[in-house]
This record gives structure tokens, sequence and C-alpha cells, in this order.
């Protein structure tokens, strides 16, 4: 047999196998992962599922590959959105801000049946022993305790600094990292847990103090900082500099001003950047003096003391930098 007669032979072999697995309606080419149905009467892969009917249609010669398909979705109909989100029963999404991404179960504080009557006392008994028991379970080694622990201070001082939930989220994925990492050891879960918060912050241009967080944390100013810094440093987060005009809109709030304010504390704090006199200085102070001139200069007129109390700085470092602010607005405005 010549070798041209004995490639022929074996072209059309691998044809016939082709077509022997062409038979059950359906050829399925690269096993594994990247599994794909074409159409037995075209070899076209553009197949289209149409749910209302239960089928799998060839969009090219229109052959309905499988039919009597399961529908996965939902048996009930929704016409908007609300009617759709009321009769969905899915649980709730995952979450970082728990230990356990929010996917454990959790056995309710109320001694109430599914009627809403109230349990008897020896049903009362065990639904407490089956939460403590509970309990136990979601955390079975230290590395859970550890982050049950510091997510619950994470979410502790975000109530009381007023952040929102994704600064919560970010501060509790830091957190993450840095007990994958091993950078826990030698530093309070308070001290990392804190710092995470502030540099998450940070991150998402809603910056708080380091005041502002040390009256909220359970740990020292200096632990802080310190933890924060190595925390950054370990992790390479990219956190800019803290901008004083981020300060602006929170404090303008606080203190009631109006608009108008908030645009004038806004333009000093851009004269004082075009006069390098930011350089070197606290943003928090520069926001709060901003805030104090403008309210000045729009006749909104609060007081430094009240300054003070909201961005929680002294009324010193306001009157030095105020004089500053109006020292740089008047350079520029000279010919």
């Amino acid at each position: 047999m010549t070798d041209s007669v004995r490639q022929f032979t074996t072209d059309d072999a691998r044809v016939r196998k082709q077509d022997n697995e062409k038979t059950d309606g359906k050829q399925v080419a690269g096993r594994g992962h990247d599994e794909t149905v074409v159409c037995p009467e075209c070899g076209s892969t553009t197949l289209i599922s149409d749910t209302e009917h239960g089928e799998t249609v060839c969009d090219d010669c229109g052959l309905v590959v499988e039919e009597d398909e399961i529908d996965h979705g939902p048996e009930w109909r929704a016409f908007n959105s609300s009617e759709k989100n009321s009769k969905s029963r899915v649980g709730a999404p995952t979450t970082n801000m728990m230990h356990d991404k929010g996917l454990s179960t959790n056995i309710g504080w109320q001694n109430k049946d599914a009627y809403g009557r109230s349990l008897s006392s020896r049903q009362r008994e065990k639904m407490q022993r089956l939460r403590t028991w509970n309990e136990r379970f979601r955390t079975r080694d230290s590395k859970e305790r550890n982050l049950k622990q510091a997510l619950g201070e994470i979410d502790r001082m975000a109530s009381a600094l007023g952040l929102p939930d994704s600064v919560r989220e970010t501060a509790s994925v830091i957190y993450r990292r840095a007990l994958n990492d091993d950078l826990l050891p030698g530093r309070s879960i308070e001290g990392v847990a804190t710092s995470s918060l502030y540099a998450a912050a940070r991150m998402a241009s809603t910056p708080r103090s380091l005041d502002e967080i040390t009256t909220v944390s359970r740990v020292e100013k200096d632990e802080i900082a310190r933890t924060y810094r190595y925390v950054v440093r370990e992790l390479k987060l990219e956190i800019k500099p803290a901008d004083p005009e981020q300060y602006v809109p929170r404090f303008a709030s606080d203190l009631g001003l109006s608009d108008e304010s908030e645009r004038r504390a806004r333009q000093l704090l851009k004269t004082a950047k075009e006069q390098a006199v930011h350089s070197g200085k606290s943003p928090v102070g520069l926001a709060a003096a901003a805030v104090y001139a403008a309210s000045l200069l729009t006749n909104d007129k609060v007081t430094q003391n009240e300054v003070s109390d909201v961005a929680n700085i002294s009324e010193v470092t306001i009157r030095n930098r105020y004089h500053e602010l109006l020292e740089a607005e008047e350079q520029i405005q000279m010919p």
C-alpha cells in the first residue's frame, strides 16, 4: 500500500468517526471546560436558547437541536423591579464585612415560631443551646475568631464616624490581606483594624483625621500612626496625601453653612495651593481655617470654638492657618 493510499484511508476513517458522533443530535468539540454544542445539520455554533418553549435552535438553519429542556428560572412572573425584588427568595449577598462572608446561618434572637407565637420555656432553652453551638461552629479556629473581633471593631468605628458601607468593605479587605500576610504578630487586633479603616477612608476620598479616629478607637494615636505606616508599606497600598478640600463638605454640613460658603472655602484652599501655603501643614487645620474664613466672608459667621469642635482641632491652629490663607488671598489679588 502506497503512502498516498494509506493517508486517504486514515482520513476516511476519521470522517466516519466524526459522522458517528453526530448521530446523537449534537457534536461536542473539546472536552473539559471548552465544551461547545454545534448544530448537527450545518455545523454552526450559533445556537439560541428559547426559554419560553424549552428548546435550543440553530440560528442559521433553524434546526431544533434540543427540546423539553428544564427551566431553571423562577416559577413566578414579575412586571416591574419592585415586584421582582419582593418575590425573590435568595439570601443576602456575600460581604467581606463578616468573617464568614455572610454564608453561615444565623438563629434569630426572637423566641417566636414561624407563626409569631411565643415559644415555651423548654423550647427557649433548646434554642439558646442551639445559638451557643451555632456561634461556636461559626468560629472554629483562632483565625476566624480574630477576624470576627476585628470586623466587629471596624463596623463599630465606622458607624461612630458615619462612614459608608463601601469604606467598611474596603477596610475589611485590607484587614484580611494583613491577616493572610502575617502582619499581626506583635500588634494588637484593634490597632490593625483601626489602621485599616483609616486607610480605607483616605482611599475612598472620605478621610477622617487621626484625632477623630483616635476618639472612637481603643488604641492610642501613636500606635495607630505607627501601625498605619507599617500596613501601607507591607501591603503596598497606593494612598495619596489627604486633600484639604475633601474635609470641607463635611465641616460645612456640620456647621450648617450655605453652598456659597462652601464654594468660597474651596477657592481659598485652591489659592493656598497655588501659593504653596499648604506645604507641610495639616490638611484638617487648613480645611477648618478655610471654612471659618469663608463663613466670615459670606456673613454666615460661625465662631472659632464651633469650628474647633467640628474639626476636632485647636483654636490656635485655626487662627494661624486663617491668617496664612488671607495673606495668600491678598498676594494673588495684588497687581
